[in-house]
């Protein structure tokens, strides 16, 4: 298989792109000492039936019901998204005030993302926000309706990851490899090939020296089934009966792969690490997700 990416249906890919956002809406309606992640663009930027049911969610009995339901089927998954996003917010957040001389912020499969939306602090930094043709026709749709006319700043680059190189897109767009950038990929690796994760990083050895990368990745030993984690209903959904994940990477080789391709590494968190950092100082008591993880790296 040499495609970067599976393929994948408008309706499914739509799905994966808008669920991280609406559990984050959802999250919305928790008092505000005790939300993990405060974004209150999330709710205006999900589609209609989502939006129902996060009104439903403003009752703290039906709330603390869903949450507990989602928690009994896939331990940590609600804490390890809003904590993932959060994170990347911190050192973007971060990056931008103590830096000062980021150039653009590249979010490679945006998906729903609000962070070009919200955060005051982008305001005047180039933004593109990459996804699958699908995605990004619909969230522009969207977009187009809530706030009539999207951030001159912001760019949405609709890529085809099986036909097009992703640096050529991006440039022909009129993105500069060489301006120092920080890139988001979160929640995207597990659903490329090997292949496709290379082909990016082969984009991102590009990036001139100075530049950040945050992304997450899913273990190799759950992708490949010898490891469950106790995400036994999970692992059947995700990779039995649908086949979305492809591939993995074990945390004791990571360091040396993006050595490879003239990255370091700044942090290399567990989900244990995050909720210590995010989920304890609400006093909320949530599992953490052992499958996935957190890097934070910065170019040689």
């Amino acid at each position: 298989m040499t495609h970067q990416y599976k393929k994948i249906n408008n309706k499914v890919a739509a799905q994966i792109a808008i669920k991280p956002t609406a559990l984050v809406a959802m999250e919305q309606n928790f008092p505000t000492s005790q939300r993990i992640i405060h974004d209150d663009f999330a709710k205006k930027i999900i589609p209609g039936s989502y939006r129902f049911f996060t009104k439903l969610m403003r009752k703290p009995k039906i709330r603390d019901k869903i949450v507990a339901s989602l928690e009994r089927r896939a331990p940590g998954l609600w804490g390890g998204m809003m904590c993932r996003k959060r994170y990347i917010d911190d050192k973007l957040l971060s990056y931008l005030t103590t830096k000062g001389s980021i150039g653009a912020v590249v979010n490679l499969g945006a998906g729903y993302d609000t962070r070009a939306y919200r955060l005051p602090d982008l305001k005047n930094v180039p933004v593109w926000e990459v996804d699958l043709p699908a995605n990004i026709a619909a969230k522009q749709k969207v977009l187009n309706k809530i706030i009539v006319n999207i951030p001159s700043n912001v760019k949405l680059v609709s890529v085809d990851f099986n036909q097009e190189e992703l640096g050529q897109v991006l440039e022909s767009k009129g993105f500069d490899i060489n301006t120092k950038t920080f890139y988001i990929w979160e929640a995207v690796t597990q659903y490329l090939t090997e292949v496709g994760v290379r082909k990016t990083f082969d984009f991102l050895t590009r990036a001139p020296k100075g530049s950040r990368l945050v992304f997450t990745y899913v273990r190799k030993d759950f992708i490949e089934g010898k490891n469950q984690y106790k995400q036994e209903l999970l692992y059947k959904e995700i990779i039995i009966k649908r086949r979305s994940w492809h591939f993995g990477f074990d945390p004791e080789k990571v360091t040396e792969f993006l050595n490879e391709y003239g990255w370091c590494i700044v942090d290399h968190l567990g989900y244990d690490d995050l909720d210590e950092l995010y989920v304890k100082p609400t006093g909320r008591k949530l599992s953490v997700m052992a499958i996935e993880r957190m890097v934070y790296a910065e170019k040689l």
